[in-house]
């Protein structure tokens, strides 16, 4: 499986996952509300259901075949309540290694041993048209990620399904990078 495959598989389970309407908590239906450790859990449950052999960890969040090591970050700029959520961009900016932002993560798996492959994949949510672009924030950690950290990433893998569940989650991208070495 390449990034392209990788990030393909993800996209379509999270789009099937949400036609089911699921709740988390209190939350309005939809995948938009789930935290990382539970969206993730679902993706490797769903993608072992399709013969992809996948597991949780602490780290790396998911692998897939004994081959990949994946981590996962989300990004929603709206709450439940159709609010902005305060911070809802740091979970990739953080430039710091050890810290638990997306540029950490790739960090983290740099160093990490025993995985041929190493990616790591953005849940994005927006609204359909989007109310906050995602755009600014995924191309702000790319130039962090190359040019000030030294972080060497394969081209942006994107896939985008329309029509979820969740009135301020309508839209989810998923966004993914193989780190190369």
């Amino acid at each position: 499986m390449d990034i392209n495959q990788l990030v393909c598989q993800i996209a379509d389970f999270l789009k099937e996952f949400d036609s089911t309407r699921p709740i988390q908590k209190n939350f309005k239906p939809g995948i938009g509300p789930f935290g990382e450790p539970q969206i993730v859990k679902e993706i490797a449950n769903g993608l072992s259901l399709k013969k992809i052999n996948s597991k949780t960890h602490r780290t790396p969040d998911m692998s897939i075949e004994k081959e990949w090591a994946v981590e996962f970050k989300i990004t929603r700029p709206f709450g439940d309540n159709g609010r902005e959520a305060e911070n809802w961009s740091v979970n990739l900016l953080h430039p710091y290694t050890g810290n638990v932002s997306l540029l950490g993560d790739c960090c983290k798996l740099s160093s990490l041993s025993g995985y041929s492959k190493k990616a790591v994949i953005v849940i994005g949510y927006e609204h359909d048209p989007a109310k906050i672009l995602l755009e600014p924030l995924i191309k702000s950690f790319e130039i962090i990620a190359s040019q000030v950290m030294g972080i060497k990433l394969s081209n942006r893998i994107e896939q985008i399904r329309k029509e979820l569940v969740h009135p301020e989650h309508q839209v989810v991208r998923v966004i993914g990078w193989e780190i190369l070495s």
